[in-house]
């Protein structure tokens, strides 16, 4: 896997593969946005294509993973426990003590995935993200670097 960094010619396939994966995705504008803000957006590739990407703040000593997605072809083959792996790599880089992020609480795949790579629950966020009926509550999780 290369990481690199998300440009705009990359909005349209990242557009795309947030749809397929997220119920309730992220617009090209909120991409756009998060590119204009300096926020750390890279792009997993491989030699098939882009399996997938992420976006990360940075802060004073902390990050928080603000979206990560592997397109539906590409699941369950370990590219988001690379992606991941790769965004902790980068956080230390920037001498961040710590990254956190939300989760929905029916993503027990990616709670799974998050806890084996050291993330540990830090709390609950109720009726955070919007829902097909109603809304839903999102575990705050975090992993100390």
């Amino acid at each position: 896997m290369t990481l690199r960094d998300m440009t705009e010619a990359d909005l349209d396939a990242v557009v795309a593969i947030e749809r397929e994966v997220h119920p309730h995705p992220w617009t090209r504008g909120n991409f756009s946005d998060a590119l204009a803000s300096g926020y750390q957006c890279k792009i997993a590739g491989s030699a098939q294509g882009m399996p997938g990407y992420a976006v990360m703040m940075l802060g004073p000593d902390e990050a928080e993973l603000l979206d990560i997605a592997i397109a539906a072809a590409y699941q369950r083959q370990g590219w988001g426990r690379k992606l991941l792996g790769e965004m902790l790599v980068l956080a230390r880089r920037h001498e961040m003590r710590r990254v956190v992020l939300e989760v929905r609480v029916s993503n027990t795949a990616a709670i799974g995935l998050y806890r084996q790579l050291g993330f540990a629950d830090i709390g609950l966020r109720r009726d955070y993200y919007a829902a097909g009926d109603g809304r839903e509550d999102a575990m705050l999780m975090g992993c100390l670097l």
